[in-house]
């Protein structure tokens, strides 16, 4: 079907979200967005969006993408009182969930939507608002084989470093699962070799550089590196939302007798930053910044008091 008439729904216009549509969008797809707060949305419109006021009108698209924060959040776009399910007498004919969400959660969800004749690919991708603006997103993918690779060019134009099928079923959000457990273990330990070495007198920005230019440097190291050395946590993904994430992982490594010694100890340093947010004054706030502040909570822990180096990182992303 050509770009011109296929119909594509999307929901949720979030940090990741958002940019993700904007791409569609700019490649000529014809795209319906629905956003619980309207005004969120209403920019796309500029760029050729259509913003619609309830998720029922999404029900008459080819393809319908969600990304949203939670397993709940999905089963509420999907078939609450107003999702795009309920009462619908024609469907989407793939629902494709970007989001990260547990396993058994995610079957749950594709069964349902087996019964009404739907098919359910599983699409959780890697990266943050930066990274899609790079055009450096990439995407895991499963559900049925032939359902996958005819949204695969879609997810392409969002995901341009790659997209990977991996199997039917849920396989796609073990592999978003354990991504994130990685993302966990590498920033607390990236965060406490940063601090060794600037508690012994190295600037921040001098050792992440080393890193950086390291074999041991990654995309990741790099983005990273201006929030470490400037304090800049700018949220891309909150602490709450990656506790969540080393839980699934933890979860799973029990339920499949696999072992996770250093999951489980990132995820009690971890912890340890929500106890620290509470002798905040504005604790609540500070737990929506962004999970790199981890390295404040470490730092009272080496007894060191952190300070902006007001150094020019650069990303990595630079466009």
């Amino acid at each position: 079907m050509a770009k011109g008439t296929q119909k594509i729904g999307w929901i949720g216009m979030g940090r990741m979200g958002f940019p993700m549509a904007e791409r569609l969008l700019k490649a000529g797809y014809n795209v319906a967005i629905w956003n619980r707060t309207h005004a969120k949305a209403e920019p796309l419109a500029a760029k050729g969006g259509k913003v619609v006021d309830k998720l029922a009108d999404l029900a008459g698209v080819d393809i319908v993408f969600s990304i949203v924060s939670t397993g709940k959040d999905i089963e509420d776009v999907y078939f609450g009182k107003d999702g795009v399910v309920t009462g619908a007498n024609r469907l989407p004919k793939i629902f494709v969930d970007c989001s990260t969400i547990g396993v058994d959660e995610s079957a749950a969800i594709r069964a349902r939507l087996q019964e009404r004749g739907a098919d359910y690919v599983a699409a959780p991708v890697s990266g943050n608002a930066k990274v899609i603006k790079a055009g450096r997103l990439s995407a895991v993918i499963s559900g049925p084989e032939a359902a996958c690779k005819a949204v695969m060019p879609l997810i392409a134009v969002f995901a341009p470093q790659g997209v990977s099928y991996v199997g039917d079923g849920e396989l796609a959000r073990v592999c978003k699962i354990a991504h994130n457990v990685m993302l966990g273990v590498v920033i607390e330990n990236l965060i406490e070799i940063t601090l060794l070495a600037n508690k012994m007198g190295v600037p921040r920005h001098a050792f992440l550089a080393f890193i950086n230019n390291s074999v041991m440097g990654s995309m990741f190291t790099r983005y990273k590196s201006p929030a470490l050395v400037n304090l800049d946590w700018t949220t891309t993904f909150t602490p709450e939302l990656l506790r969540k994430d080393l839980d699934l992982g933890l979860g799973l490594g029990r339920e499949w007798d696999v072992p996770m010694p250093v999951t489980a100890a990132a995820r009690e340093m971890l912890q340890s930053h929500f106890g620290a947010a509470t002798l905040k004054h504005d604790h609540y706030e500070y737990l929506q910044k962004d999970f790199a502040a981890l390295a404040e909570t470490i730092a009272l822990a080496a007894g060191m008091k952190l300070e902006s180096e007001n150094r020019n990182v650069p990303s990595g992303l630079e466009s």
